[in-house]
């Protein structure tokens, strides 16, 4: 994992994701990201929805997040990651 992002959170303090992939579903922009580049790292996805400044959100939508895991799961299944 070599491209990582900085985001802030709601409280101001600044948040480094390490970028595993990223994908378009539909009209919008997903990023795969963990929380660490630890073998063991949470992952995330996020959701960009920028208009026009650059903002991330997380995806919670159970349907949304189920497609788009399934996305991501093809694009890495060469790689040795699991996307529970």
């Amino acid at each position: 994992m070599e491209d990582k992002i900085i985001l802030t959170a709601d409280d101001g303090t600044d948040v480094t994701f390490y970028v595993i992939e990223e994908t378009r579903l539909g009209a919008s922009n997903y990023l795969l990201v963990a929380d660490s580049d630890d073998e063991d790292a949470e992952c995330l996805i996020l959701k960009d929805t920028s208009d026009p400044e650059a903002v991330y959100e997380l995806v919670e939508d159970e349907t949304e997040l189920d497609a788009v895991s399934k996305v991501f799961e093809e694009l890495l299944s060469d790689e040795d990651i699991t996307i529970e």
